[in-house]
C-alpha cells in the first residue's frame, strides 16, 4: 500500500493557482485535496499541472445546495460527476445535514454508492461538523445499515462536537477506523477542531491520540489491501487557527503547521 500525502488549497486562495501548485511540488508533497474549479482556466492549469508532474488528487465535494431536499440530491448527484473530471484517487464528500431525517441521508448515501459503481470512484463520506457524520453517535447509525459506507476520518470535529477524546466511543472509533478510505490529518481537541500549534507541548496529549488513531488506520488499510491512502494535512487558516486579538493574525503560519504534519507522517510511515 502507498500513502500519499496531500496539501489542501483550504487557505490559499489568494494565491495563483500554479503558484500555490508549485509551492506544493517544492515542498514534496504528493498532490493536493480541493475542489474542482469553476474558472474553466484555472480547471485547466490544475489538470494538466497534475497530469504533468504525476501529482495526485483527491476532489472535494462541499457544494452541494438547493431549497428543497430533491433539488439538493440533484446538485449532490452533479457535482460528484464534477469531482470524478480529473480522475481523482476518491471524493471527499460534504454529505448530507446534521438536521435531516435519517432516511434522506441514507439516500443520499446510497446514491453515492451508486454513483461509485458507475465509475468505479470510491466515496470517502467526511465526518464533518454540520454533515451527517457530525458526531459518532450518528455516524454509527448509518453503518449499522450500510456496509459499503466508507468515511474520510476527520476526528477532529468529534472531539469538538462531544467534548471529549471519544473515550466513549470506542466501538465507534474501532468501526470508523475499519471504514476509513482517506485521512484529514488535523489535531483537535475537547473545545474546538483544531489546537492552535501540534509541535507545542501543551497539545502533545492530543497529538498522540490522534496519531494512535492514524496509525490503525493504515494498519487496516494494509490489511484490506488498499492500494493507495490519502492523507491530508488540513491545518486550517483563520478562524480554524487561532488569531491574535484586535490584529486578526494568526497566531502561528497555517504552511509551515501543514509541513510539520506532512514531515512527522512521512517519518513515521517511513514514505521519503
Amino acid at each position: 500500500m502507498e500513502i500519499k500525502i496531500l496539501s489542501p488549497l483550504w487557505g490559499h486562495e489568494h494565491l495563483e493557482l500554479k503558484t500555490f501548485l508549485d509551492k506544493i511540488r517544492t515542498a514534496r508533497y504528493d498532490g493536493i485535496d480541493t475542489w474542482i474549479p469553476d474558472n474553466l482556466d484555472d480547471k485547466r492549469v490544475l489538470f494538466d499541472y497534475l497530469q504533468q508532474h504525476e501529482m495526485y488528487m483527491v476532489s472535494h465535494q462541499h457544494s452541494a445546495e438547493g431549497s428543497t431536499f430533491k433539488k439538493l440530491k440533484q446538485s449532490f448527484i452533479k457535482n460528484l460527476y464534477q469531482c470524478a473530471e480529473p480522475g481523482p484517487l476518491l471524493i471527499n464528500s460534504h454529505t448530507g445535514r446534521d438536521y435531516f431525517s435519517l432516511r434522506q441521508n441514507l439516500e443520499l448515501v446510497d446514491a453515492a454508492q451508486e454513483f461509485s459503481e458507475k465509475t468505479g470512484i470510491t466515496i470517502a463520506h467526511e465526518t464533518h461538523r454540520g454533515r451527517l457524520g457530525y458526531s459518532p453517535q450518528m455516524i454509527n447509525t448509518i453503518f449499522e445499515l450500510r456496509n459499503d459506507f466508507n468515511i474520510t476520518a476527520d476526528f477532529s470535529h468529534w472531539v469538538c462536537v462531544t467534548e471529549s477524546m471519544l473515550e466513549n466511543f470506542a466501538t465507534i472509533v474501532d468501526e470508523a477506523i475499519k471504514r476509513s478510505r482517506h485521512v484529514h490529518a488535523r489535531v483537535g481537541f475537547e473545545q474546538g477542531p483544531q489546537v492552535a500549534d501540534p509541535r507545542a507541548p501543551e497539545w502533545k496529549y492530543a497529538l498522540d491520540k490522534f496519531l494512535g488513531w492514524w496509525d490503525k488506520i493504515v494498519a487496516i488499510n494494509k490489511q484490506v489491501n488498499t492500494k493507495v491512502l490519502p492523507v491530508t494535512t488540513e491545518f486550517g487558516p483563520v478562524p480554524y487557527m487561532p488569531a491574535i486579538p484586535f490584529t486578526g493574525k494568526p497566531v502561528v503560519d497555517q504552511f509551515t503547521i501543514n509541513n510539520f504534519m506532512k514531515d512527522l507522517l512521512n517519518d513515521r510511515y517511513s514514505l521519503k
